[in-house]
């Protein structure tokens, strides 16, 4: 028996949803979301005949991979980061599909050797592809972490790294990840209540680009209010990135004392406390948090206070009573030190051919000493994981 879902049965759901015009027949489970927002973006309809494995899939989403994961981490290495996120991909690959549907032929061809076969082209373009692309390009977009510890060990000790190690090493490390987010799909994944509000910017995107959607007398569809945004976001850039790169960052309180050691200290934004300070580059503002506009308020008032406590409470009390011989050294830098100031000699303790501890080195050279705010950014990232614990504790304990 079909018909539509009762006030009584929408009155039950988690979130209280209201009348929709969601089809049901029999007994079949209610597929929509708890979330609010959730509802609101993402639709519960499929279309099976659509095709999603196809050869424009596997083209345009390992190379969009291959391209995202060279541009991230060529310029991570940049004092003021830039990131580009899956977004690019998804707005570049479709003018590239709908191509690839239009001109590659119909033709089929078979694996040697198997019964497997494919078309290069089996229709148009559809959403499902497009998503599929997306998905490869974000998994290239994320960068690998452990290309930090060969980085450090070429740029700071100097020593080669094995091809085969390093790739090992790469391989292993992004496994691992993708293993615990396998075992924990269940909750990360099909719970309905682990939504991630970032990706539903990138459903609106899609629906925008694939959805055929009238437009209402005085206003613009998605698809439209899509490229005011990307027109006039693409002219405002070229401001701070090409012709006045200085609105990258502005710091008026370095500007006015510009020879006090104290007022580089509270008013810079690239060694200081930023205070005063202000950018103009949207690259400064998303280059390591990602969007704030994608952020619910709850997480970025949560994100706001931590900040406040951390830098402008603790991080000046220990600097300003000088913990650990603070004052000696820098507030914000990620170098290390020795006793005297500075830049620690980190050859002096090593030993070449082993390259391991040489104690006796060490305790004839110095100490090894880092500034303020990185020991605490360096202690607080292990707390973080604490914290992961305690927040499912508290929160869902019950």
């Amino acid at each position: 028996m079909s018909g539509y879902i009762h006030d009584d049965v929408l009155e039950s759901l988690p979130g209280k949803m209201n009348q929709t015009d969601i089809n049901v027949t029999g007994n079949e489970e209610v597929n929509d979301s708890p979330i609010e927002e959730v509802r609101l973006t993402v639709p519960i309809t499929d279309d099976p005949s659509q095709p999603a494995l196809t050869f424009r899939t596997w083209v345009l989403g390992l190379a969009s991979c291959c391209l995202l994961a060279f541009v991230n981490q060529f310029f991570s290495y940049r004092q003021n980061r830039l990131s580009v996120s899956s977004v690019s991909a998804q707005i570049l690959v479709l003018p590239m599909g709908k191509l690839m549907a239009a001109t590659l032929p119909t033709k089929v061809v078979r694996f040697p050797f198997t019964n497997w076969t494919f078309s290069l082209n089996p229709g148009p373009f559809n959403l499902k592809e497009h998503v599929l692309i997306t998905i490869f390009a974000s998994c290239g977009a994320s960068g690998v972490y452990a290309v930090s510890i060969i980085t450090i060990v070429k740029a700071f000790y100097h020593r080669s790294l094995n091809l085969v190690a390093a790739m090992l090493l790469a391989q292993t490390t992004q496994l691992l990840g993708y293993g615990w987010a396998g075992l924990f799909r269940k909750y990360l994944v099909d719970s309905p209540y682990m939504w991630w509000p970032a990706n539903l910017v990138q459903v609106s995107l899609f629906r925008a680009l694939h959805e055929k959607e009238k437009r209402s007398k005085g206003g613009v569809t998605r698809l439209q209010f899509f490229l005011i945004v990307f027109i006039t976001s693409f002219a405002y850039y070229i401001m701070p990135g090409q012709i006045f790169a200085s609105l990258a960052s502005l710091s008026f309180v370095c500007w006015i004392w510009k020879d006090s050691v104290l007022a580089q200290q509270l008013g810079s934004g690239l060694h200081g406390f930023g205070i005063g300070s202000f950018g103009l580059d949207w690259s400064t503002v998303a280059g390591f948090l990602g969007s704030p506009l994608a952020t619910p308020l709850f997480a970025i008032v949560n994100i706001l206070i931590g900040f406040f406590l951390f830098l402008y409470v603790l991080v000046p009390i220990a600097y300003w009573t000088n913990t650990y011989e603070a004052r000696k050294f820098p507030i914000m830098t990620s170098n290390t030190y020795d006793s005297t100031g500075k830049i620690y000699e980190i050859s002096r303790i090593l030993n070449e051919k082993t390259f391991d501890l040489n104690q006796a080195a060490y305790n004839n050279y110095s100490k090894l000493y880092v500034s303020v705010l990185f020991a605490f950014t360096y202690g607080l990232s292990f707390a973080t994981l604490m914290a992961s614990i305690s927040h499912v504790a508290l929160f869902e304990g019950q």
